[in-house]
């Protein structure tokens, strides 16, 4: 057994297993770049090439240790845990194609050494996977090479454009998440309806539940046997057969604004798993081809040095044009 210290101040134990070191219990000592997050999370992290099942394996097996003792996989890193990996045979790597982030830097609203906000485009995943090669995470790790952690505060739909945080700090993004678990990350989008919405100020509070399709494809519907939801919907301008609304997240659940919507019989405009199919394709011929939802505004206190900011996204050339265009007809 040999044993080496590297530059980071990490010990690695090495067992020989047939003549190769490609097999290594390993000691490692977390650094600021991972404090609060999961132990699973930072073993999916620095075990790449592992399979998710047996890290989980491990974990219940006691097999993983931190500080001498066996923890559960929610148990969350403090600066200078040491944490044992046992011996874990690492598969070959799928060749990755080169990643040049295509088009223009993501675009930056607000920045400093703790968290990042942007104005995500539509039509960008925040994240890969699911077919999807790369997101706006990866794209931004790709353009921010010298930063150790950036990780996704939140997340937004695809098509939904609008603000993101992204945290640059694993104590950062913890205080986030507990912040919006708390609900106070005030989060508005606006999004525009079929119909004329008829309330200027109403309470949406219907559970929803996950699902998956026949074919695999996620959806959520409300049933009771979903978890809370809360939607707070205010009336901005309403036209003969659409309606513009702001809509305040008091819970972050998947599609909620887009399912509660719907389910009141105001399907957002343009949406493609919720929405009204025959309308959307009309839309498309009037020129608004994306879903029109945009998270438009974010209220929150700094998690390090508790200042109040407060950030605003104007609507997308695309979602102000199609706007501009119902104001033509109805003048």
């Amino acid at each position: 057994m040999l044993a080496a210290a590297n530059q980071s101040g990490r010990i690695i134990f090495t067992k020989m297993v047939q003549g190769k070191e490609n097999i290594a219990v390993r000691h490692e000592k977390i650094d600021e770049s991972a404090v609060g997050q999961r132990i699973d999370n930072y073993l999916l992290r620095t075990a790449k090439g592992v399979p998710k099942s047996h890290l989980y394996r491990i974990l219940r097996s006691g097999s993983v240790r931190v500080n001498g003792h066996r923890v559960r996989q929610t148990y969350r890193l403090a600066l200078g845990d040491e944490v044992r990996i046992p011996p874990l045979r690492m598969s070959e790597p799928a060749a990755q194609p080169a990643f040049v982030p295509a088009g223009e830097p993501l675009p930056v609203v607000f920045e400093d050494d703790y968290l990042i906000v942007i104005n995500k485009p539509a039509g960008r995943a925040v994240h890969g996977g699911s077919g999807i090669s790369f997101g706006v995470i990866e794209q931004l790790r790709a353009q921010r090479p010298e930063l150790k952690t950036l990780e996704l505060a939140h997340r937004l739909d695809r098509d939904t454009s609008g603000l993101l945080i992204v945290a640059k700090r694993r104590t950062t993004l913890a205080a986030l998440h507990d912040m919006m678990r708390a609900g106070t990350v005030e989060k508005h989008y606006l999004g525009l309806v079929a119909g004329r919405w008829p309330n200027p100020l109403q309470h949406v509070r219907t559970p929803l539940f996950k699902y998956l399709t026949e074919t695999g494809e996620r959806r959520v519907k409300v049933s009771e046997e979903g978890k809370p939801a809360h939607s707070i919907v205010r009336l901005c301008k309403r036209w003969q057969q659409y309606s513009l609304l702001d809509i305040e997240l008091k819970t972050g659940r998947t599609h909620q604004i887009r399912v509660h919507l719907a389910h009141l019989g105001f399907p957002l405009a343009g949406d493609d798993k919720y929405g009204n199919f025959a309308l959307n394709g009309s839309l498309a011929g009037k020129g608004l081809r994306r879903m029109f939802l945009h998270a438009a505004k974010l209220t929150f206190t700094h998690p390090e040095n508790g200042q109040t900011l407060v950030f605003e996204a104007p609507l997308p050339g695309t979602l102000q044009h199609f706007i501009n265009w119902l104001d033509e007809q109805e003048p």
